[in-house]
């Protein structure tokens, strides 16, 4: 049963028994709660079973370790339902009446269980053989008169295997048109990276958590988002190491935690505090707060150089491995302190704090998630990080480096593989020499380019290999209509879920078989590849039977999707799809044979725990133009649509944030609450400081309306919010996602890497015109 609605303050650890309660509820509701679902439960992160189909942290082991986490729990439960959406479902249902539930209501239905096609006779979807569905998708895709006229979606959930066979059949039908999950994510950081340190990933291993003595948590909430961290993070306290927690909202995830699997800590009701010191700059205030703290580490080293004293920098560092030190030393001298503090919202003595314990710390890990990417100028924040933790040469030594956060489990892994709307053209060379057909060369559509070439007619196919699309972007009514403006939209998905009701004139659900499922082939039982966070590939089999005898694995049904495409268009040599989907070990084969970093790749994934892919930049080796990791020069924007807004409206503009509630894991809603933040029941919350409240005339607990302050002339409105008072910066509020993306204009996103600005978006709030009752 739902929670009544209310707002109650929590006053416990993160974690503990209201977590292990949270698992037994989830277990409960998709019927799982048996001897078959504890097996599941079981064989989660374990050598003999299936990796966690969540977020991208690594384990710890991947051997022994009984290691799973709340929201693995909510992610495996709600795979492993027995509830079912099955044709029958669809016959007493039209489109129309589905798109009246809320996105918790259409998860809830459970797992498909056919294929089905979209009737627009009857406004309903209704069942179709696999055959007819691949032939009517390769029907649409041999019509268009360009190749780039399709469009091909990937979650970050698809396995090396899927996206590497996706990748290659989109490039043999002549489009490098991918936009992905990435684009709405982590892009700052794959574009940002390579331009100071030479590659767009993490130069950690989990085994640094070990040896550092400093933590910079920077835009994260790991209980929330990646609650097998906080495990990292209690052991890190517990040893002395100081973590800092730099984020708008005081997270509790990051105050005290208590582990479920530890036994006293349980059967004592103790915890174990995180951080020993909380930032809270004003959104989009990052970087400043960053060129603050670099600005002070070069003023300590200025005033230690003069007094004869030990430098602050790491000089050896810098002049053996770095290029550009003096200029981007000079700019950082000359920067404004009024700036810095005006800019961040932090104030000079927390800033100089914060740079005390940096220079302080030995062996440094700055961490990073979406409070950081999802900003105009997130690019430069990222790479003004990198240039912090590079003074003092924490980057490529035990216990320090750079650690970007990663979501869905395999967003990275689908990315190294080939999914990118910007091949390099080595890889293109590569693929051409072993496959034997021309690539296309020229850049394909990112997400957002994805949607507005929709809009536009220059996109007439979308084909989404998971995830959920229509929710998931930006400006929900534009991406509505784009969607709906196609001639054909394919999901390959697990459960129902918007973007399936949000279709073009033709369309397919095709049901696939999710990570904790048997996906027998003709060769055998087949195990599928990802790669996590920190760059570690690893194997995961199902154990579970399907959740129906009409399901497909995604990678046979890109197979069969390519062998119905290609069979009939002259694009080089026939490849032979349905041989590779035989037999996946074929495929890394195939990627071995195009990416080095693979060799022995089969070999490699018999080991428990998989195998390190190698980082550059971990070992000091920098794959840039200079040859060197590179300080570059950004100043502090102080030209944003935020300042340009308040301009005109004053202290009235607040600047919102769209951020996940603990029941949910990126658009998939699990449940109402969010029990960490005090939220139960509901969804439709702001959080809010107490003086904005008092400032605006308003009060907590009433409802408001949210309008977006842009200047194409489009009216952006979300209806019917609840005031929460929160602790969260003046200036500054809070929302969920998906409900609030309708207020992020498409054409908002960061500089460089196009990434959404879902974290700060100018807003203005009013008394909605219905007042709502909580209760």
């Amino acid at each position: 049963m739902p929670s009544k609605p209310r707002i109650e303050q929590y006053n416990q650890p993160a974690g503990g028994w209201g977590a292990l309660k949270y698992v037994a509820l989830n277990l409960v509701k998709e019927h799982v709660a048996d001897g078959r679902g504890l097996r599941t439960l079981l064989s989660q992160n374990q050598p003999d079973g299936f990796d966690c189909p969540g977020c991208a942290w690594p384990d710890r082991e991947h051997t022994s370790t009984f290691e799973f986490c709340e929201n693995g729990v909510k992610a495996v439960a709600a795979e492993a339902t027995k509830k079912r959406v099955t044709p029958e479902f669809f016959a007493q249902h039209t489109v129309t009446e589905l798109m009246q539930q809320s996105d918790f209501e259409l998860e809830e239905h459970g797992r498909l269980t056919h294929p089905m096609v979209y009737d627009a006779a009857t406004d309903k979807y209704k069942k179709i053989e696999w055959a007819d569905a691949f032939a009517l998708m390769a029907k649409h895709l041999n019509a268009l008169p360009d190749p780039d006229m399709a469009d091909f979606y990937v979650s970050g959930r698809a396995s090396n295997e899927a996206a590497f066979l996706f990748q290659l059949f989109v490039r043999q039908y002549g489009t490098n048109n991918f936009p992905d999950c990435s684009n709405m994510c982590h892009e700052p950081t794959s574009v940002g990276l390579p331009g100071t340190v030479g590659i767009g990933k993490g130069t950690v291993l989990l085994e640094d958590f070990d040896h550092c003595d400093t933590l910079l948590l920077f835009g994260q909430n790991p209980a929330t988002n990646h609650p097998r961290m906080m495990g990292e993070l209690r052991h890190a306290s517990k040893r002395g190491a100081t973590i800092v927690a730099i984020n708008p909202l005081k997270e509790r995830g990051l105050e005290r935690f208590a582990d479920p699997q530890s036994k006293v800590e349980m059967l004592t009701m103790g915890s174990t505090r995180i951080s020993s010191m909380f930032i809270h700059p004003t959104l989009g205030g990052d970087l400043a707060l960053i060129k603050g703290v670099i600005k002070r580490t070069i003023e300590l080293d200025d005033a230690a150089r003069a007094a004869g004293a030990e430098r602050v920098i790491d000089v050896k560092f810098i002049e053996e491995h770095t290029a550009g030190f003096e200029e981007f030393a000079a700019q950082a001298r000359a920067e404004s302190w009024d700036d810095i503090v005006a800019e961040s919202g932090v104030s000079r003595e927390d800033i100089e704090k914060l740079a005390q314990v940096y220079v302080k710390g030995k062996a440094v890990i700055a961490t990073w998630g979406m409070g950081l990417t999802q900003h105009k100028h997130a690019v430069a924040t990222i790479q003004l990080l990198s240039n912090m933790m590079m003074l003092r040469g924490n980057i490529g030594r035990q216990g320090a480096g750079l650690c970007p956060v990663r979501g869905h489990s395999n967003v990275q892994g689908d990315r190294t593989v080939g999914i990118d709307e910007k091949p390099t053209p080595a890889f293109l060379d590569r693929l051409e020499q072993v496959f034997g057909f021309k690539a296309p060369r020229h850049h394909g559509n990112d997400t957002v380019g994805s949607v507005m070439a929709m809009l536009e007619g220059r996109t007439k196919v979308f084909i989404g290999l998971g995830g959920n699309f229509a929710m998931a972007t930006p400006d929900t009514p534009r991406t509505f209509e784009a969607m709906r403006s196609c001639n054909l939209t394919v999901h390959i998905t697990t459960k129902l879920n918007r973007s399936h009701l949000v279709h073009g004139k033709d369309a397919l659900i095709l049901p696939t078989m999710g990570r904790t499922e048997i996906d027998m082939q003709k060769s055998g039982p087949q195990g599928v590849t990802v790669e996590d966070s920190m760059s570690m590939v690893h194997v995961s089999y199902g154990i579970n039977k399907p959740a129906s005898e009409h399901l497909m694995s995604e990678t046979a049904i890109v197979a069969h999707l390519a062998e119905a495409t290609m069979k009939s268009r002259n694009n080089g040599p026939k490849i032979d799809w349905l041989w590779y989907a035989e037999d996946y070990s074929r495929i890394r084969d195939a990627i071995e044979q195009v990416y080095d970093a693979f060799k022995g790749y089969n070999e490699r994934i018999a080991n428990p725990g998989g195998f390190h892919l190698g980082v550059a930049s971990r070992d000091r080796v920098w794959k840039t133009a200079s040859g060197k990791a590179n300080f570059i020069v950004h100043d502090i924007p102080k030209d944003t649509p935020i300042h340009r807004a308040r301009a005109i409206h004053g202290e009235k503009l607040l600047t919102l944030m769209t951020t996940r509630s603990h029941d949910q894991y990126n658009t998939t809603i699990y449940g109402m609450d969010d029990r960490y933040r005090g939220v139960f029941g509901q969804r439709r919350v702001v959080f809010i400081n107490p003086a904005d409240l008092q400032m605006l005339g308003l009060k907590d607990g009433e409802w408001v309306d949210i309008t977006s302050v842009w200047d194409d002339g489009v009216e952006r409105r979300a209806e019917g919010f609840l005031l929460v008072e929160y602790e969260i910066p003046r200036g500054c509020i809070g929302s969920y996602y998906p409900e609030t993306n309708p207020l992020v204009p498409l054409e908002s996103f960061a500089d460089k890497a196009r990434t959404p600005t879902s974290k700060s978006i100018p807003v203005l709030l009013s008394r909605s015109a219905v007042q709502r009752s909580a209760a």
